[in-house]
């Protein structure tokens, strides 16, 4: 008798932990970890619309004579664009992408597609990845996506390398989406760590927008590029776990995000899309919750159309506003102190969490930096990295800083 009573308890119980999933991954919508985040403004989200319609360009075969091309068109001049190439011609290591030279906003793009649902190679590209299997640059990294971009890195340096030289004043753009946003952030890492090969150029003329970027790179790599590299987001979202935080191996989307809401719980149909951006720690999209529009939101097509009518209502507030062009201007100049000083907070943020491999800046403008990727270590000249419990430097990045290796492969102190 007692162990019938006992039933009912049980079937309730196991409905309050069914429910409870449910809430979680299917009707937990976005909004909840973005809602003290700061919102973004016209002028930093500008390149975040053009650039969604130079990787949808991407998908024509003839930008002469365009088929799919959004309202107002892609904003391309077929003339300006210095290279295409398609599955054939990257010999299957990486998704289409074209090289673009911007002369109305002195930009030089390289922009890539996302994945093709009908492509071998792009899933194998996807697949070629195991847990905590590739360091770079003292975290880890996405080991296919990081073959995919060091294969166009040196197809492309010496066409990137004379752009830069020969338009000084141009930044050098990478965008891409889905698979070809993981691409572009690990080829965007590779360029800033290999400036002398594009002329020296200077960091604050990198910069890189990832739209519903595959998860690529680690939690103290995502915070330390945020500089730049941008993710863009619309309404995925995540159930944070305190426990990823603690595993150095695991994957998430790259630097400074951008949240584009346009759907809030038990609200039917879409609301005016919100932006809002930050460089968090704790909470990165770590989980992405099921719901019944997870491929739309997931697709460029639909992104590039809510980051338009998101853009041309921060354009009508600010016209309601009529900011003078000399205050608007200042503005943007405080903006991108803002930015610096969030980014600075993240980094403070990751060491207080105790984040492995975290790092921040040091208060002299002065960096070290060791990198251990497949035995091999290369100065980066920015940060230094600390250990993730006691905040002291680990013992191999003593070992490098203190000792060399001579000729016969012996380790000898060094002399300075």
């Amino acid at each position: 008798m007692s162990a019938l009573c006992g039933c009912p308890i049980i079937e309730c119980v196991y409905c309050l932990g069914c429910a409870r999933w449910v809430w979680n991954k299917c009707l937990y919508t976005a909004g909840r970890e973005s809602e003290n985040w700061g919102l973004a403004s016209a002028g930093e989200f500008e390149p975040i619309t053009r650039l969604s319609r130079f990787i949808l360009a991407v998908y024509e075969d003839d930008l002469q004579n365009p088929i799919w091309a959004p309202p107002g068109g892609y904003g391309i001049n077929p003339d300006w664009v210095v290279l295409r190439k398609n599955y054939e011609e990257t010999e299957g290591r990486v998704s289409p992408y074209i090289i673009y030279l911007d002369q109305k906003n002195e930009d030089i793009v390289l922009a890539i597609r996302g994945l093709n649902l009908g492509k071998e190679s792009d899933y194998l590209l996807l697949l070629d990845d195991k847990l905590g299997q590739t360091k770079f640059d003292g975290g880890y990294v996405h080991t296919g996506l990081l073959k995919a971009a060091e294969w166009v890195l040196e197809a492309e340096c010496e066409i990137l390398r004379e752009l830069v030289e020969r338009h000084p004043n141009y930044t050098l753009t990478f965008a891409g989406h889905s698979l070809g946003a993981g691409v572009v952030t690990l080829l965007t890492m590779l360029v800033a760590k290999n400036r002398e090969r594009f002329g020296n150029i200077d960091r604050e003329r990198i910069r890189c927008f990832a739209y519903a970027p595959t998860r690529c790179i680690s939690l103290n790599l995502a915070v330390r590029y945020a500089d730049v590299i941008n993710s863009v987001v619309l309404q995925d979202t995540c159930t944070l776990e305190e426990n990823m935080l603690q595993d150095p191996r695991r994957l998430y989307a790259p630097g400074r995000l951008y949240h584009i809401i346009v759907r809030q719980p038990f609200r039917f149909g879409k609301f005016p899309p919100v932006v809002r951006t930050a460089v968090p720690v704790d909470g990165r999209f770590e989980h992405m919750v099921l719901s019944c529009n997870i491929l739309s939101d997931h697709s460029i097509v639909l992104i590039e159309r809510e980051s338009q009518r998101a853009f041309e209502i921060m354009l009508e507030k600010e016209k309601i506003m009529d900011i003078p062009p000399t205050q608007r201007m200042e503005r943007q100049t405080s903006l991108a102190k803002e930015h610096s000083e969030e980014h600075r907070a993240a980094l403070q943020r990751a060491v207080a969490l105790d984040v492995p491999d975290a790092c921040w800046p040091s208060a002299y403008g002065t960096f070290d930096e060791t990198e251990g990727r497949e035995g091999a270590d290369r100065s980066h000249g920015k940060y230094s990295f600390m250990s993730s419990k006691r905040g002291r430097e680990s013992w191999d990045g003593l070992v490098v800083r203190l000792f060399d290796t001579d000729e016969s492969g012996h380790m000898v102190l060094k002399k300075s």
